[in-house]
């Protein structure tokens, strides 16, 4: 299966590192015109850069804006045509207990994991249902399920996403815009060898033996048994902004490692 997307246009927010970098990557190398996100201009300057140095003639344009905030999405919205496909992949977590957690943290969480989706969905989706072709993709997790006790804040977060994106797909009924969450797991993403040094520390374990001590620990059920890598999740992902997914709509699709025991 050949995934080609030439002549689409697609944003995708929190693109500078990480999962969303990867995404870009993807989406550029199958042809898309890819509008890279971050909330610095530096920031998006040194991901086009990296992304030039590897598809030199890849489309990319600046998407800078905090779309944590009103203010960021309406920067962002004002700088760009309308989509074809929309990715939302910016997202924020912090490993902190219940009741250590403030207004401010939830808040946090809430304007970024969910907020974020929800303006830039209302901004872009109606222009897709007129033209009836268009991809949304919430980047969800597994947390959203599976709410970890030491991140509920998180957790909850994730859970009204992928509610959001199931509510979303409703209105695409009888159309070709699809509208979909992905759920990954741990994955081997920016900031995850930093977390790994200092669960080996807390936890005195060889830090060459922190990841597979720290996944049965915090995830118990994994069939996979390691962090997934950001390719692995980015290619679901990419699949779902393509052509050839045209039949999956309102899914929660799953690139967890086998973590959520029940099917579907």
């Amino acid at each position: 299966m050949k995934i080609d997307l030439s002549g689409k246009t697609a944003l995708v927010t929190g693109s500078t590192r990480g999962i969303g970098f990867a995404v870009a990557r993807g989406l550029a190398e199958a042809g898309a015109a890819v509008a890279v996100n971050g909330r610095t201009e530096e920031a998006v300057a040194k991901a086009i850069e990296a992304l030039k140095a590897e598809l030199p003639n890849a489309d990319l344009c600046y998407a800078t804006g905090n779309i944590a905030t009103v203010e960021g999405v309406a920067t962002v919205v004002a700088g760009l045509p309308e989509l074809d496909i929309l990715v939302c992949n910016a997202a924020v977590f912090d490993w902190t207990h219940f009741f250590d957690t403030t207004d401010d943290d939830w808040q946090r969480h809430l304007d970024i994991n969910l907020m974020s989706a929800v303006r830039l969905a209302r901004e872009f989706m109606p222009a897709m249902l007129e033209k009836n072709w268009g991809r949304i993709v919430l980047v969800a997790s597994e947390s959203g399920v599976n709410i970890p006790a030491d991140m509920i804040h998180y957790g909850v977060s994730k859970a009204a996403e992928i509610a959001l994106a199931r509510g979303l797909a409703e209105l695409t009924a009888g159309t070709a815009v699809t509208v979909n969450s992905v759920l990954p797991g741990p994955t081997a993403s920016s900031g995850s060898e930093q977390f790994l040094d200092n669960y080996a520390q807390d936890n005195a374990v060889p830090r060459s033996e922190a990841e597979a001590h720290l996944i049965p620990a915090i995830r118990s059920s994994s069939l996979l048994n390691r962090f997934a890598t950001e390719e692995e999740v980015a290619n679901m992902i990419i699949y779902a902004c393509s052509r050839q997914a045209s039949a999956t709509n309102g899914a929660a699709l799953r690139v967890e490692g086998g973590i959520l025991r029940h099917p579907g």
